[in-house]
């Protein structure tokens, strides 16, 4: 079984998914969490590279090349093995933000990058996607006064873009479940928990 998360700037999504974690151990799974980049010492290092070397001249093209790299790292070490193990994964971001951010927002055709997103992958891709939408003004207030990495700093233009391309996507697949992302930590995450549980148990993989 295997369930992402995506999102724009400061919608909550570490928080929300250290609680879905919890409570899908809670119900019995064998839960991995990754992140996307990240979790391998290669993705770890990608990370780096695009979210904080600020004096590095990174292009579109490039840019969502080194997501992909990652990934498939991410997938050959850490979710192909766990979902071999009958696991839970959970990752922080997949294929479906490189869609959205450098597809829709950076102007890349996006079925080339599903096209190289599924050879990255190996075909492998999540049961169900989550996306936390939250409007930008709550967004930005949000991060406002922290440290932002390269992506945050794109400008509001750019991530009015990137959320459209979400909402583009979901509007497309059944598997792409958009929950609001406004309330409390508490209210969201309710929400969160039933999209998963009404989506598990309808596939038959939810513990009766």
């Amino acid at each position: 079984m295997f369930l992402s998360f995506d999102g724009g700037e400061g919608c909550g999504k570490s928080t929300q998914i250290k609680l879905t974690c919890e409570w899908l151990t809670e119900q019995g799974y064998d839960v991995v969490a990754c992140r996307d980049p990240g979790s391998t010492q290669l993705g770890d290092s990608v990370r780096e590279i695009l979210l904080h070397r600020n004096d590095l001249q990174i292009s579109c093209r490039s840019e969502m090349l080194l997501y992909m790299a990652a990934r498939a790292q991410l997938v050959e070490e850490i979710i192909k093995p766990a979902l071999e193990q009958k696991k839970f994964v959970v990752s922080d971001r997949y294929l479906l933000a490189n869609i959205a951010y450098q597809g829709h927002a950076r102007g890349l055709n996006v079925e080339s990058l599903y096209d190289i997103g599924r050879c990255a992958t190996q075909g492998i891709m999540p049961d169900l996607t989550i996306y936390l939408d939250v409007p930008l003004d709550i967004a930005y207030k949000r991060i406002d006064g922290r440290p932002l990495d390269r992506m945050e700093q794109q400008g509001q233009e750019f991530h009015a873009k990137v959320r459209n391309g979400f909402f583009a996507e979901a509007s497309k697949s059944d598997k792409i479940v958009v929950v609001e992302a406004v309330g409390s930590i508490n209210e969201v995450q309710a929400r969160i928990k039933k999209v998963i549980k009404d989506f598990y148990v309808r596939v038959g993989e939810w513990p009766s």
